[in-house]
């Protein structure tokens, strides 16, 4: 008798199928958030806006400790709300600056906000941006940046800020964007800290030392 072989118990895992498309969404509490902010007229007010917002994804557990918004920059209406989702939405792009223009962008329905048939728009972040968006910011169309956090007390918390060239904000004002810098330093600085004292994570990415 010819003996029968046995049927192999190891299941050979199939790679998942390449996927076609890629979407994200903000946190539940951001729209109770956002009907906070349907104008808000000076700068202080739409940095405490954003830092509330950075303070709530630390809070829920929704994401890292960064906000920004995009608001029109002279009558300060709403436009839209980024917040970190690197980590929960598994994706190192989707920084809170990345988030906010993208959902402006769509918004609006034109991926240039300085098209002519729009009034001039803002983004206002928690923090300085890192070099991914600082790369982001001329290609938005933004006509100001406006800043809490500066990069180092970003960086004196661990978070990898890349490598941004020196007078950044210098080269931005010659393309025509304004920055304004160090707004709420301190309450946005103090997410990050408080981000950390709660055992929140680092998400730099695993690499050699130089």
């Amino acid at each position: 008798m010819i003996a029968q072989r046995r049927k192999s118990r190891h299941v050979i895992a199939m790679p998942a199928p390449a996927p076609v498309s890629f979407d994200f969404q903000l946190p539940d509490w951001a729209t109770a958030h956002m009907r906070s902010a349907a104008a808000l007229p000076d700068l202080g007010a739409r940095m405490r806006f954003v830092i509330e917002a950075a303070r709530l994804n630390v809070e829920r557990g929704t994401g890292g400790p960064f906000a920004a918004a995009v608001f029109e920059r002279d009558t300060g209406v709403f436009v839209s709300l980024g917040v970190n989702l690197v980590e929960t939405a598994r994706a190192s792009v989707l920084h809170a600056e990345i988030v906010a223009l993208a959902l402006a962008q769509k918004r609006r329905g034109l991926y240039d906000l300085s098209d002519p048939v729009l009034p001039a728009h803002e983004l206002v972040s928690s923090a300085e941006p890192c070099a991914m968006c600082l790369g982001a910011v001329p290609w938005s169309g933004v006509k100001r940046l406006v800043c809490g956090a500066r990069g180092e007390d970003v960086e004196k918390a661990g978070f990898d800020e890349g490598a941004k060239p020196d007078g950044w904000p210098a080269a931005l004002a010659r393309r025509g964007i304004e920055v304004v810098r160090d707004v709420e330093r301190r309450q946005a600085a103090d997410v990050v800290d408080a981000y950390i004292r709660r055992g929140g994570m680092i998400y730099n990415p695993a690499k050699s030392s130089l």
